[in-house]
């Protein structure tokens, strides 16, 4: 009987061509016109049914638009089945992240990027969702109801958010993931990406985003997960292979890996050199320059090859910037303790989305995983610290922001969506006199901005920067001791403080006192009138960025004036603005091409 291998390996040939063509063909999305077609791709074999299930819940994501307290614009409306699909435009029953476009990268808040951080990370927002049943995934629809295509990867978990005992292990894998790309329509869609087969069931999903490139906030209605509750066959649809790591295997296979690579290097062209390949020869700070181009994974290979490049990838001027953001899936206890001892000098350090179901526990070093004990060994032993993000690390009791106040020398405080309370507050403001950035954006259990603002105005006199997003409480006397006490200050956000009344003159004043103003918020406060823009026009020349979505008193003779005398001006939201029509608009674009005027209308 003739041997069967040949024909093995030619059908195994075929089917790699096979799941190439399809993974290059596979497109990002497709309209869907009702929700019948969400029943229609429900039907299977009886032998494997596939269930259909919208998300039970939402257990996490990093940022949305809406308030603490209100369902509009937040991300809990992605539970349950679809309040808006398959309509388009503005609806509050939607989900919305904090932030679109290129903007908030141009504004003076804006932190310097970190080094070292991986090209192929480009998440900037994730949600994660629970689900009713796990199931091995089949599809993955997003319904996007306005400017679709922020969505560029998807995540499943093998823990189960339900489960009452926690997991021995928890793996997180890709099932999509695609660069930001520019979406041409600002229709509904239902996004169907082609995703890849795993071998664990799930029933917690997680959906990164990258708003860059859209033009306005993109919202999302429901999250559809298709699967089987038994493991299904590979077919052509799906595949468990990737096709990086095959291409990886090609190339080792064909002599042209970096591994063959190195060893033709050490047998012929260095030969004769020393033992280190010359490293040796070279002036120590030239090495740590070559070796600031690495990834901290690379770092963390090269420093196994020799004595040599182990001292120099172990040196903690290699740390000062430490980004272990991209890395938030892999991460646990074992990474940090590795990490600790290279940390001495650790300047900025960014910890978001890490320890994450339970990667981390507080004895390892303890973002969810955070909690009061690991702020006090940051305080204590971060003495360098300049830049301290604490972003939705909603979990985080009220008492441990007091140990923020020991760092003394912090340029830059995050601390949107958290439990700060007062009390704490004004002890960091107190001792933290070096703040530069500031963010108090969703901080419900402040009791009374205006002390805020009094202590910010008498303390922090190098503040640049300061949001003071849907602060519900501060009034002009708060504004009054932030514009005598902040003369730096070049980006303020007052959006949705409704205690703000431009009668009381509040914001003539911030416009007379903070010449430097470069972005200025004042997002649905309807009191903005025509004097507060041309006290803008007349003293910020420097203003770069203007929301004032929602106003009623604004015409556009007074939006001409303002684009006349600021030369530099980029973003003007005029959304819901009353007086402000489809017509004054096209005029003013016609008049200044280089300024993006957003309009958008109530449905």
């Amino acid at each position: 009987m003739p041997p069967v291998f040949p024909m093995l390996t030619v059908l195994t040939m075929f089917y790699y061509m096979c799941l190439r063509r399809r993974a290059r063909t596979a497109t990002r999305g497709e309209m869907m016109n009702s929700h019948r077609t969400i029943e229609a791709n429900s039907q299977t074999s009886p032998l494997n049914a596939e269930v259909v299930q919208y998300a039970k819940e939402v257990v996490d994501f990093s940022s949305h638009y809406g308030s603490e307290n209100s369902m509009s614009y937040t991300m809990w409306n992605l539970a349950g089945v679809p309040n808006v699909f398959p309509s388009s435009g503005d609806f509050t029953q939607t989900a919305v992240f904090r932030t679109y476009g290129t903007w908030w990268d141009q504004c003076p808040s804006a932190p310097v990027p970190f080094k070292r951080t991986p090209p192929n990370f480009q998440s900037q927002d994730y949600v994660e969702l629970a689900f009713e049943q796990q199931v091995y995934p089949t599809a993955v629809h997003v319904l996007e109801t306005y400017h679709p295509g922020a969505v560029i990867r998807i995540l499943a978990c093998s823990a189960n958010p339900y489960s009452p005992s926690p997991p021995a292990e928890v793996r997180w894998e890709i099932l999509w993931s695609e660069k930001p790309t520019k979406v041409n329509a600002s229709q509904a869609r239902q996004f169907k990406p082609c995703i890849k087969q795993i071998n664990f069931p799930t029933n917690l999903m997680r959906l990164e985003v990258n708003s860059s490139l859209l033009d306005y906030y993109a919202e999302l209605d429901a999250v559809v997960l298709h699967g089987t509750k038994d493991k299904p066959v590979l077919s052509l649809k799906t595949s468990l292979i990737d096709m990086n790591d095959l291409e990886d295997d090609y190339e080792e296979k064909n002599g042209c890996g970096m591994d063959n690579l190195n060893k033709k290097f050490s047998s012929i062209a260095l030969r004769e050199g020393t033992s280190n390949g010359y490293f040796d020869k070279l002036p120590y700070e030239l090495i740590q320059l070559i070796l600031n181009h690495l990834t901290l994974p690379d770092l963390c290979r090269l420093a196994q090859t020799c004595k040599l490049l182990n001292q120099h990838c172990c040196d903690p001027l290699q740390y000062i910037h430490l980004n272990l953001q991209p890395y938030w899936a892999k991460l646990n206890d074992t990474s940090l303790e590795f990490l600790q001892p290279r940390c001495t000098l650790v300047q900025w350090l960014n910890l978001s989305w890490t320890g994450n179901r339970g990667f981390i526990s507080v004895s390892g070093f303890s973002s969810h995983f955070l909690n009061e004990t690991c702020l006090e060994i940051i305080s204590e032993m971060c003495l360098n610290l300049q830049d301290l993000n604490l972003s939705s690390c909603d979990k985080l009791p009220p008492q441990a922001f007091n140990h923020i106040a020991k760092l003394c020398g912090l340029k830059r405080l995050v601390l949107y969506r958290t439990k700060v309370e007062q009390t704490a507050l004004l002890s960091v403001l107190n001792f933290c006199s070096e703040l530069q950035h500031l963010s108090l954006g969703s901080c419900v259990m402040i009791e009374d901005y205006d002390v805020i603002a009094s202590m910010i105005g008498a303390k922090c006199k190098k503040l640049r920067t300061l949001d003071l997003w849907r602060c519900k409480n501060i009034t002009e006397n708060g504004i009054a001791e932030l514009a005598s006490g902040c003369p730096l200050l070049e980006e303020l956000d007052l959006g949705w403080c409704p205690t703000l009344q431009s009668s009381t003159g509040c914001f003539a004043k911030l416009a007379r006192q903070l010449p430097n103003l470069q972005k200025l918020f004042l997002t649905a406060n309807r009191s903005v009138c025509d004097t507060d823009i041309e006290e803008l026009a007349c003293n910020c020349t420097r203003l770069r960025q203007l929301d004032i979505l929602g106003t009623r008193m604004v015409s556009p003779a007074s939006l001409r004036k303002l684009l006349e005398s600021c030369k530099d001006l980029s973003l003007l939201d005029v959304s819901f603005c009353s007086q402000i029509d489809n017509r004054a608009v096209l005029e003013l674009n016609v008049s200044f091409p280089k300024v993006f005027i957003k309009k958008s209308f109530t449905q």
